[in-house]
């Protein structure tokens, strides 16, 4: 695809709660003890949580000038940015991870407040696929579906029993800042994230190298075939896969590239390689957007290449959908 004709949003990123035609109501609001919970108090038993790995942090190449890239997501110059020490999860948030989150705490996510969330048409059944009126109409593969959430990913008929070690989908924002609080912990900002992604090597394309498949392995779950009508699943998966699936980077961060979607802490600023700090960047675009990283299952070449390092995206705080999770991050002490 030409560089000129490259969409600037691509159409299997996901859209915006805001800018859905459909009449769909705003959520109903959520009591602050409602939302926080007790966390492990009262001499209860903190539940398992996402396993860290120490960074020393330290300079690196961020960004690219590469001609795949999308210049409009503010993908480049490359430049030399240092990041302070600090800690990562090993893979995306579980939906167990989640789960015992929302046990300990009685959270709702803003989907399920919503009433709502967005899902990919081809894992949807004939009747809600049969309702004209879910259909986001510049994305018409995208359908706002009522029922679904974080336990229900296609909607009121499907659950994720047989998916409780896949990255939990259907999270907003501002859902994830709910669970950081209670873990503790922290989304990282997007130069953690590409430090980390990167696993140590410097300009590569993607967290294992330049070749996509090298020797013919499928290194991450994208979309092969046409998209967004016919996917192959060669990968091995049309939806999400494992969180600790294919081959961990050098660093040992598992999906890095593909699957889901990852929150980022900053604000999305499309001049962030111009107009941030080089130590410890944070974007500061306004708080309207704020950043994604590591593309998805939806990702295929003839749309959306931003399952490379240096891609980027973002969405609305209070957005979600069957494409985009988090993992989260802390801060690593100085003794440590």
């Amino acid at each position: 695809m030409n560089e000129e004709k490259k969409p600037h949003r691509s159409s299997c990123c996901a859209p915006e709660r805001a800018k859905l035609s459909i009449e769909i109501p705003h959520p109903k609001p959520q009591a602050a003890s409602d939302a926080q919970g007790g966390g492990a108090e009262g001499g209860r038993e903190r539940p398992a949580l996402p396993d860290l790995i120490d960074l020393d942090g330290g300079a690196f190449l961020m960004g690219t000038d590469d001609a795949d890239g999308f210049p409009l997501d503010g993908e480049g110059p490359v430049r030399e940015v240092t990041v302070s020490p600090f800690r990562l999860a090993r893979s995306a948030v579980t939906n167990r991870q989640f789960a015992a989150f929302i046990e300990d705490t009685g959270y709702r996510t803003e989907a399920e407040r919503f009433g709502w969330s967005f899902v990919f048409h081809l894992f949807l059944p004939e009747d809600i696929l049969a309702d004209r009126a879910n259909i986001v109409v510049q994305t018409p593969w995208w359908r706002a579906v009522r029922g679904a959430d974080w336990r229900r990913p296609e909607g009121p008929a499907s659950n994720v029993e047989q998916r409780m070690d896949h990255p939990v989908v259907h999270v907003s924002w501002n859902d994830v800042q709910a669970y950081c609080a209670w873990a503790g912990m922290r989304l990282p900002t997007e130069a953690e994230w590409e430090f980390a992604a990167r696993g140590g090597l410097v300009q590569r394309k993607y967290p294992w190298g330049n070749e996509l498949t090298p020797d013919g392995r499928h290194m991450c779950n994208i979309w092969q075939g046409q998209f967004p009508v016919r996917n192959d699943c060669e990968d091995g998966y049309a939806g999400t896969a494992p969180a600790e699936s294919f081959e961990p980077n050098g660093y040992g961060f598992y999906n890095m590239a593909g699957n889901v979607w990852e929150w980022c802490a900053d604000d999305f600023d499309a001049r962030y390689h111009r107009s941030t700090d080089c130590v410890n960047p944070v974007g500061t675009g306004g708080g309207a957007e704020k950043s994604m990283r590591g593309g998805s299952y939806l990702c295929h070449r003839s749309y959306c290449n931003r399952y490379r390092v240096a891609a980027r995206t973002r969405n609305t705080p209070d957005s979600s959908s069957g494409n985009t999770g988090f993992r989260v991050a802390a801060d690593r002490p100085a003794d440590s």
